[in-house]
């Protein structure tokens, strides 16, 4: 686990660090990981030590042979509520991928809002995103809408006020979360749930969202938030809130078997994302690609079951992930340009 963090600066520091370590003293290495550090938090630092954390509550539950929620305090539900993605990176053919997740046993769907938008854009553009939500909810799916901050304030604005008579499960990153004034201005000028967080890497980042009432729903990600460790502290800050937690997971088997464990421990939980058949998934590797046993992840009735085996709850045949390793992984994400070619937010 260790040498795989070995790739970047942050990992061969936590490499140099903990290597001999006592494994056991979960706390204790996220406290010295975080805190030795002159400079804290951020996208690096916090992803090197979000895999860090989730190895070592794997192998803690592993040893101790119990699932890791069970180290968190014990069950406060059996089933997760799910949802999946459908539309792709500029959505389209919605009804039909809505019926085909509906045919899977999903109940909710989440999508992006929009192709990418200039600051101002005319407000037609617009209408087709209001359409598809209301064809995707007339199959009896709940659908929650994703900005992905590609939406400027001025356009933002009126699309939350055109989707508001559908109702959608949440707003999603209505602005990039380097704008909270402005979030906090939209929070107080909509009825719909505001979502936001998978840009936040702390529960220091969270917190000013939080004070403000700028958001109802927290979408930490366990992968780069600091592990299960800080994605519990999120969540129970939250709870002081009255704000719910629906962490971010387009990814694979490990990260969406942590985010299980914190949903079945965690009260303010809401829904969990799964990354199955996302759009970014090509070429043969998808979120059960690498499972001995896939039926961990069953969907029936919009929920997926508590995980009841050791640790996160994932069997990975390492042979599969050695084999994928051999051409290693290079995804950029897309660059947009408008009609007069200036550069539009992904």
């Amino acid at each position: 686990m260790l040498s795989a963090l070995q790739r970047g600066d942050a990992g061969a520091a936590l490499h140099d660090r903990f290597v001999g370590s006592d494994g056991e003293r979960i706390e204790d290495v996220w406290q010295t990981a975080y805190r030795l550090g002159f400079y804290r938090g951020g996208p690096v630092l916090m992803s090197a030590l979000s895999g860090l954390d989730q190895a070592l509550w794997d192998l803690k539950g592993k040893r101790l042979g119990v699932p890791v929620w069970q180290l968190l305090g014990g069950q406060v539900r059996e089933r997760v509520p799910v949802y999946a993605w459908i539309g792709g990176d500029r959505p389209g053919e919605v009804e039909q991928a809505g019926r085909a997740r509906l045919a899977q046993g999903f109940t909710a769907v989440k999508m992006n809002a929009t192709e990418d938008l200039d600051w101002l854009a005319s407000p037609r553009q617009l209408d087709a995103t209001v359409e598809r939500v209301a064809a995707v909810q007339a199959l009896g799916l709940d659908v929650g809408l994703d900005f992905h901050g590609r939406v400027h304030k001025p356009m933002a604005r009126q699309l939350i006020a055109a989707l508001e008579p559908l109702r959608p499960l949440f707003i999603e990153e209505p602005l990039l979360s380097e704008h909270p004034e402005a979030i906090t201005q939209i929070a107080r000028q909509t009825h719909l749930p505001i979502a936001l967080g998978e840009r936040l890497y702390s529960r220091w980042d969270f917190k000013p969202f939080l004070e403000a009432a700028a958001i109802d729903i927290a979408q930490p990600d366990l992968s780069h938030a600091g592990g299960l460790s800080e994605c519990r502290r999120i969540a129970a800050l939250c709870e002081t809130y009255d704000v719910a937690v629906a962490p971010h997971c387009p990814l694979g088997p490990l990260a969406l078997g942590a985010c299980l464990q914190l949903a079945v421990a965690t009260p303010n939980f809401a829904i969990q994302e799964m990354s199955l058949g996302i759009h970014y998934n090509t070429d043969g590797h998808d979120l059960l690609s690498y499972l001995r046993q896939p039926q961990v992840f069953d969907v029936r009735e919009g929920h997926v079951a508590a995980p009841e085996a050791p640790g996160l709850g994932v069997d990975i045949d390492e042979d599969k992930v050695r084999d994928a390793a051999r051409a290693p992984h290079a995804w950029r994400n897309p660059v947009w340009r408008g009609r007069d070619v200036s550069l539009r937010e992904w």
